[in-house]
């Protein structure tokens, strides 16, 4: 990937060619897309686009991704450092701020102040003691219960503008995407790799007790009801020790 411009803190939008800026913002997060969907998991897309947020979004000095898991578990992806970290677990703690408000809401939260913000005051005092000043959190991701959102971090108040928004929404809408895509072929192997694993287990379960198809997934399917473990687990397990689990 080539060398991201650095962008001014607090620049107003006219300082960017306005539309023309926008649209060469785009193009390159476009590319960036593409580069990083060659990339080996999600977790490398969401670094390559918080790396992207950075550099490109007026203010931001730390990033990360909040995802929401079952709409109560909150973790930190991509973090750039200590301050995402700490500020996932505040919200966890605390039930409340704006990567939360950003994930459920679906909207773009702005903090300018966190020393004078008001409508998460247990959350704001903390975050603020944790250096976090001034927040940007952009809603990424829906994916049933899961919720996830680009949060942006300044040490200083007053750091994040309008254009800071508007990049923050072109970076986040080019990682959704990218992400989306990544997990659904992360998916799609993982279905191929465990139909494999099962089959794998068929055969040998047919080799050995000379039965069928469906008679050998049947006796697979009743070990993992006596033992309680996931049928890919007895698959698995059958192949690489060749015992069957729950097996006299």
């Amino acid at each position: 990937m080539g060398k991201r411009p650095t962008v001014d803190r607090g620049m107003p939008s006219s300082h960017f060619g306005g539309v023309e800026r926008e649209h060469d913002l785009a193009t390159e997060l476009a590319g960036l897309a593409r580069s990083l969907q060659q990339e080996p998991d999600g977790d490398a897309i969401l670094e390559g686009f918080v790396h992207a947020a950075l550099e490109l979004v007026p203010g931001a000095d730390e990033g990360s991704v909040s995802v929401v898991l079952g709409r109560k578990n909150i973790g930190s992806r991509a973090p750039s450092g200590d301050l995402p970290r700490r500020i996932d677990a505040l919200q966890m703690e605390t039930d409340e701020g704006p990567c939360l408000e950003a994930a459920y809401k679906h909207r773009t939260i702005r903090v300018p102040n966190m020393d004078t913000e008001q409508r998460w005051p247990l959350f704001a005092r903390r975050a603020a003691e944790a250096g976090a000043r001034g927040m940007l959190s952009i809603q990424l991701w829906v994916q049933g219960d899961d919720l996830g959102s680009l949060n942006l971090y300044s040490h200083e108040s007053d750091a994040f503008t309008d254009e800071s928004e508007n990049i923050g929404l072109l970076v986040a809408s080019h990682a959704a995407v990218a992400f989306a895509e990544a997990e659904e072929s992360r998916q799609l192997k993982a279905a191929v790799h465990s139909r494999d694993l099962i089959g794998q287990a068929k055969g040998i379960l047919m080799e050995r007790h000379k039965i069928t198809g469906p008679q050998a997934f049947i006796a697979l399917s009743l070990a993992s009801q006596r033992t309680n473990t996931k049928l890919l687990k007895v698959a698995e397990h059958l192949v690489n020790s060749g015992e069957l689990l729950g097996e006299n």
